[in-house]
């Protein structure tokens, strides 16, 4: 990264006017460029640096993910050149993490990686400022908010619909957002309880006897919920509002014959659910209420046979009023970089697989379908299975009718 450049396209803050000439024309630029050399000017070094993260972290991940784009800097500018759309996606890259970084948001390289996604898949001209700019909740000095597009579309569709499906792989914030506006929902006073509850099935392995009380067995099960509101509510005041009832961690099972009202309902890791267990769920719904399923298709532990709820519930209510199906994918990891990437081998190889498989078995029923012939015609084991009845008039098989015959004689 160099430190040299020259201003062909000038974008001031605020009123941004933009002045742009070809490179290596008289005004200074490097002859031999293609295309213009675009200028982002910052009003001031604390805002370039908030713009840019410190030590310039923004340029260095341009410069990995666009290499055909050429990046300058000096004193407040940073220009950006280069040839074909790699010069034009990270001036883009650039002005969304100058906006956030206005707005208060903190540029950060898991932030600038989320806004390269954006950029690459081609979504709207400035989503950035709605999609990042969204505070959920604010907690201990950290904002919740969603980070990706369909993030923001699962988010305003819990705004929007009494009754909300969010799934996609680990990772995707599904189960997070959902607590933020639960805890959101409860500190407007728009309903009067939080109620968290995921099915006490193990995940691939068996634990065996659990001691302790039941609270105490089941509390293994129920952990990730009581992670999540740790991040979101004063850990001090956690256990004083599950005594007043005002929060409630608990097993499915324990939702059987209740009428929930004025709450917010989270059902996590749906998947493990039987359809049973998922109609007797969502008929819990009471007035005042909204529910959340949350859970992840692909990690099903349920015994070998049984189908998952939350799999039949897809067909069963996609359509109704008032219901809403929001579908996260791999692009959606706001984990570590490397979750989205085992997320996405794990989906080429099943689909790989499943092509395998699909194939394998047709091929034994083709097979079945075009049985050996001899060379008369006839199936090889004809003989093995004729008719034994000669009162039929059917050919009969005449080494199995003599040893009868001899049996009966003796």
């Amino acid at each position: 990264m160099t430190q040299d450049r020259d201003a062909r396209v000038t974008r001031e803050q605020g009123t941004d006017p933009v002045r742009e000439s070809a490179a290596g024309s008289d005004d200074g630029g490097p002859a031999g460029d293609v295309g213009p050399v675009h200028v982002v000017t910052f009003g001031s070094t604390e805002q370039m640096v908030a713009s840019l993260g410190a030590h310039d972290e923004v340029l260095r991940i341009l410069e990995s993910v666009y290499p055909a784009a050429t990046l300058h800097v000096r004193g407040n500018e940073l220009s950006i050149g280069g040839a074909g759309p790699h010069a034009d996606k990270a001036l883009r890259v650039v002005q969304e993490a100058r906006t956030l970084a206005g707005k208060g948001t903190r540029v950060n390289p898991q932030l600038v990686e989320q806004l390269v996604r954006m950029v690459n898949e081609g979504q709207p001209a400035a989503p950035a400022g709605e999609i990042f700019g969204l505070n959920i909740l604010s907690s201990r000095g950290r904002s919740i908010r969603p980070k990706t597009v369909n993030q923001k579309t699962y988010v305003d569709a819990i705004d929007d619909h009494t009754v909300i499906f969010g799934i996609g792989p680990a990772g995707t914030g599904k189960t997070y957002l959902a607590m933020a506006k639960a805890v959101q929902a409860l500190q407007a006073k728009e309903v009067s309880r939080i109620i968290l509850t995921r099915p006490a099935v193990e995940a691939g392995e068996k634990l065996g006897f659990l001691p302790g009380t039941l609270t105490d067995k089941i509390d293994p099960y129920l952990r990730p919920l009581y992670d999540a509101l740790h991040d979101m509510i004063d850990p001090e005041s956690i256990p004083r509002l599950i005594a007043a009832g005002t929060i409630e961690v608990a097993p499915l099972a324990y939702m059987r014959g209740r009428t929930l009202n004025d709450a917010f309902i989270i059902l996590d890791e749906a998947q493990n659910t039987t359809p049973e267990q998922m109609k007797m769920f969502l008929t819990r719904l009471g007035f005042g209420s909204k529910i959340v399923v949350t859970g992840d298709v692909t990690q099903v532990d349920l015994p070998g046979g049984t189908s998952s709820g939350l799999r039949v519930v897809t067909d069963i209510l996609r359509g109704v009023e008032d219901i809403a199906f929001c579908e996260l994918s791999a692009s959606d990891v706001v984990r570590h970089r490397l979750v989205s990437d085992i997320v996405t081998a794990y989906e080429v190889w099943g689909n790989e697989h499943d092509d395998a498989a699909g194939q394998s078995r047709r091929s034994p029923s083709d097979r079945r379908r075009a049985p050996r012939r001899s060379a008369a015609g006839t199936r090889a084991d004809d003989g093995a299975r004729t008719t034994r009845n000669p009162a039929d008039g059917a050919p009969g098989n005449e080494a199995a009718d003599g040893a009868a015959t001899e049996r009966k004689g003796a």
